[in-house]
């Protein structure tokens, strides 16, 4: 690369505490975890009150935000970033599941305004996963609002009534928002979403949160949020190395065996290793690492080579 290229960029993780959490983020990724049971990681994040901040190089103590709306946007983040508005539209995370999550569903484009929310439309990769670990996503087939309405008002464990997908690593699920679901135990997860965190909890499994209080519950919210029609939905086939092509999003696996440039010229990406150790540019990338390669940095032919499982992520073009 010449010195008016710009490297690829790292930026520090946020960790998030979560009563479902653990400690694999750092037993498996070797992230630095504080004391607790931390069941996030925030990787890419553009948000009010959160910010991932570049880790080193020139642009070190910059926040993603910041090179979103500034003058370098075109050179970073390339011609995709036109049409998608002022805050980086994805949201990147890492999420260790020891316990099963909240019973939950993001709000569709059409309705969230009404309800003070924001849609969110994700998809999960699992990383890793114990033999037993599962997902619920959609409902089973003949459930209906009222049967789950009334399975609510009595008390009832509310996720016999969805979908269950006994997975393993490798395997991907994508959530349009308006799908119920819930992650199972055991699972280890990149999460790559729209830029939201709008989330309403329909059912908790009667668990006290961090606080040791009752979480809150979004009921009315949710049962309003829930596609009814969306029953029995299954993982995602990938096509050839194309696990999602949307409207928000683009996500290829890679089986990494030498070296690959990372996107064409003009484009930039974001690269993570889901298992083994990759050299970005000459520089390693650890298991659960992300970096983002510039659209500048790209234009000089950024390669990524080893031998390793790699997610590469990419804005959709807008139309």
């Amino acid at each position: 690369m010449t010195s008016t290229a710009l490297a690829p960029l790292r930026f520090l993780p946020g960790y998030h505490e979560r009563v479902w959490g653990g400690r694999r983020l750092e037993s498996v990724y070797g992230k630095p975890l504080p004391q607790g049971t931390y069941g996030e990681s925030w990787e890419l994040v553009d948000r009010p009150g959160e910010e991932s901040v570049v880790a080193a190089g020139p642009l070190a103590g910059r926040t993603l935000g910041e090179l979103w709306r500034g003058p370098e946007r075109t050179r970073i983040f390339g011609a995709r970033a036109d049409g998608w508005g002022d805050r980086f539209p994805l949201l990147v995370k890492v999420l260790d599941c020891v316990e099963t999550l909240s019973v939950q569903v993001h709000p569709p484009a059409d309705l969230a305004p009404a309800l003070g929310g924001e849609p969110k439309t994700e998809m999960w990769v699992v990383a890793d996963a114990t033999p037993d670990a599962h997902l619920f996503a959609g409902l089973r087939a003949g459930v209906t609002r009222e049967a789950f309405d009334a399975a609510l008002r009595a008390g009832e464990d509310v996720s016999a009534m969805l979908h269950r997908i006994d997975v393993a690593a490798g395997d991907v699920m994508f959530l349009p928002s308006g799908r119920v679901h819930a992650i199972g135990a055991g699972n280890l997860i990149v999460e790559i979403q729209q830029n939201s965190d709008t989330t309403y909890r329909v059912y908790d499994f009667d668990r006290p949160g961090l606080d040791g209080r009752p979480r809150e519950l979004h009921v009315e919210e949710s049962m309003r949020s829930i596609d009814w029609d969306d029953v029995e939905p299954a993982l995602v086939q990938p096509d050839g190395e194309t696990l999602v092509a949307g409207e928000l999003f683009v996500v290829e696996r890679w089986a990494l065996d030498g070296a690959r440039r990372v996107t064409d010229p003009g484009e930039c990406a974001i690269v993570v290793p889901l298992d083994g150790a990759v050299e970005l540019d000459g520089e390693a990338l650890a298991a659960g690492e992300f970096a983002l390669v510039p659209a500048d940095a790209s234009a000089q032919a950024a390669t990524v080579s080893g031998t390793a499982t790699v997610l590469r992520i990419m804005l959709a073009p807008r139309a």
